[in-house]
């Protein structure tokens, strides 16, 4: 392979934005342990990331939870397994589908949108302001940020989890005459302590990626406007794939442990 050649170059820049990913996120840590810290930032940005992302996780969970139903029980009515739609929908929902769907949403919708705002603000220099006033930029703005991803993800798919379920007690009650109380009684004897755990833990891991790739992404962007809507698309691209390599090791670990 020629050292000029595209693919040995695209290769140099892929390893190369690796490390500095790496160096930001050790980078991330070593400003989150220190004083001071910006509590305040940080309830603003975990209500930025949780309130005007919560009926976006809604409606897509409750969505979610009617089709995944609709399209499961013509197949269990084939094998006479219709009676156990609720573990099954309960089980596929809160162990896989419902995290990597509500955290892809959350790529799209909190990731780009750290990606345009913190490459909007490197553009104007308000980042070399805020250094020049004395502030630390990287603990006000990327820290904050990363931390209110981590905390608020893991709620919001909880709460997509919940509304998915919901969802899908419907269809079941309208196809199939079940009842509410039976439909949830059925998924809380077929939910484990092996199904909630692991699914709980690698939502925090979805949310620290989504919250750092695109705050790397926007903090390192290129000036001019060109830059911003680079930063705010590689951010949901670069954490979508982040996603499924964090779920693969999630769910590779989790079979060791409890398979």
């Amino acid at each position: 392979m020629r050292a000029n050649s595209p693919i040995f170059a695209n290769t140099r820049s892929f390893f190369s934005e690796i490390g500095e990913l790496s160096y930001f996120a050790g980078r991330f840590f070593k400003e989150a342990f220190s004083l001071p810290f910006e509590f305040r930032e940080l309830l603003k940005q975990c209500y930025n990331v949780g309130n005007r992302s919560l009926l976006l996780v809604g409606v897509t969970g409750f969505i979610l939870g009617l089709v995944f139903t609709l399209q499961s029980r013509p197949t269990l009515e084939e094998f006479g397994a219709v009676a156990w739609m609720p573990s099954m929908i309960s089980i596929s929902i809160v162990r896989e589908i419902g995290p990597v769907i509500i955290a892809l949403i959350c790529a799209g919708r909190i990731g780009s949108g750290m990606g345009a705002e913190l490459g909007s603000m490197k553009v104007t220099e308000q980042i070399d302001a805020m250094e020049v006033s004395g502030t630390n930029p990287f603990k006000y703005l990327v820290v904050t940020r990363i931390a209110a991803t981590t905390i608020m993800i893991p709620l919001l798919v909880i709460f997509g989890d919940f509304i998915a379920l919901i969802g899908s007690a419907i269809i079941e009650n309208a196809k199939g005459n079940v009842s509410f109380v039976l439909y949830f009684n059925q998924v809380f004897e077929a939910l484990e302590f092996s199904d909630l755990f692991p699914a709980t833990i690698k939502t925090f891991f979805f949310g620290f990626a989504i919250g750092l790739v695109g705050t790397f992404k926007g903090y390192n962007s290129n000036k001019g406007t060109a830059g911003v809507g680079k930063a705010s698309n590689s951010a949901v691209v670069f954490t979508s794939m982040l996603l499924f390599i964090i779920d693969f090791i999630a769910v590779f670990i989790s079979d060791i442990f409890y398979g």
